[in-house]
């Protein structure tokens, strides 16, 4: 038997990796993408910006990433899916088929990255409209990848403001430290496999309800809630009961976290502001008071999660397409992550404590 080693389940508080690219700062409730603030980022930047600063590390608030079609590989597979599948399943299966067609090397690429990052969504848009019965849109020249999704998806150019919203919302989704999908992306790229192989596996670990499905959850509960004057009976109720209220608290931070106080503004400034923004500001406000009652001393602020439904919702998108929208926002931080894992080029490979039995023998 090997010597003892300490065994962190989950391997929590275990340093898996060096990175210069995100940085959580869950005491303080701060989120940093290069060194940038994360309210600075969605304030100033777009996702194209935010992909290219992930990417390289230099700020270029006039860097362009231009949507294209869904290739043809792609679209012929997105057809044969049956309309019932879940478009995780169909973002990875996109991704998996052109992965397929190029000719991916060793090491990634940023451009390799932003070629994924500029036919996910129009992929994503795709199925969404042909499990409705309806054709596949070309993205509109000139669009950005957050315009171009909501056209592509919806067969109309959005307002500004309505894309505007949804950019805010990727930018504010695109890196987040080494999380579950994160580290399942640069575990794959440590064996010298491809970026499309480890993007593959992210959106997998990303699929899980543990990690990437909680803001579709938030809309139902809104739902529940029905109007402000009943959610403190709502969230007392809930409390009571022992049940979760999905998008409050976080396994990192500690503080509010400032994604969710960066869509809150945008949510805030969305054009037509609608009764159910207003039932989620007043909602939230409720919720938080109610958990300091009942919970004092437990770190309980609003998450991404819950400001995240109210955007994708704002903007048009059905709630099972939002763990997916996530993962679209997250290919930013994934292929930088896949990249920088890949300087490092050192395979990962934790020890594993065995705890069955003794050597022991065949009879006869």
């Amino acid at each position: 038997m090997s010597e003892e080693k300490p065994f962190s389940p989950g391997l929590a508080g275990i340093i898996g990796a060096e990175t210069a690219i995100g940085f959580v700062d869950g005491a303080h409730g701060k989120l940093l993408y290069r060194g940038y603030p994360i309210e600075e980022v969605v304030a100033k930047g777009t996702y194209a910006s935010v992909l290219d600063l992930l990417l390289t590390g230099e700020w270029h608030p006039d860097a362009v990433l231009e949507p294209v079609k869904v290739p043809p590989a792609v679209l012929a597979a997105l057809r044969l899916l049956p309309a019932h599948a879940h478009p995780m399943d169909a973002l990875r299966t996109a991704i998996s088929v052109w992965g397929a067609g190029e000719r991916l090397g060793w090491p990634p690429t940023a451009d390799e990255a932003r070629k994924i990052a500029a036919f996910a969504p129009s992929a994503l848009a795709a199925f969404a409209r042909l499990r409705q019965g309806l054709e596949p849109i070309d993205p509109e020249p000139g669009l950005g990848i957050a315009a171009a999704f909501l056209q592509q998806l919806h067969g109309k150019t959005p307002e500004q403001g309505t894309a505007r919203a949804l950019d805010a919302y990727l930018m504010a989704g695109a890196e987040h430290g080494l999380n579950a999908s994160t580290f399942a992306a640069r575990a794959i790229i440590a064996t010298r496999s491809d970026i499309a192989s480890a993007i593959c596996g992210a959106i997998g670990g990303l699929k899980g309800p543990l990690h990437g499905g909680a803001p579709a959850e938030v809309i139902g509960q809104l739902g529940e809630i029905g109007s402000i004057d009943r959610a403190e009976d709502w969230a007392r109720g809930k409390l009571a009961r022992r049940e979760l209220i999905m998008g409050f608290g976080h396994r990192v931070y500690r503080a509010y976290d400032p994604r969710a106080a960066a869509l809150r503004k945008v949510a805030e400034a969305m054009p037509n502001r609608p009764d159910w923004l207003d039932l989620a500001i007043g909602a939230e406000e409720v919720i938080l008071r109610v958990f300091e009652e009942m919970k004092p001393g437990r770190a309980m602020k609003t998450n991404v999660e819950f400001y995240a439904a109210a955007v994708l919702q704002g903007v048009g998108l059905a709630p099972d397409l939002f763990p997916a929208t996530f993962a679209i926002a997250r290919i930013a931080g994934w292929s930088a992550h896949v990249i920088e894992q890949a300087g490092v080029d050192k395979i990962i490979r934790p020890d594993a404590r065995y705890i069955g039995r003794p050597e022991r023998h065949l009879p006869g």
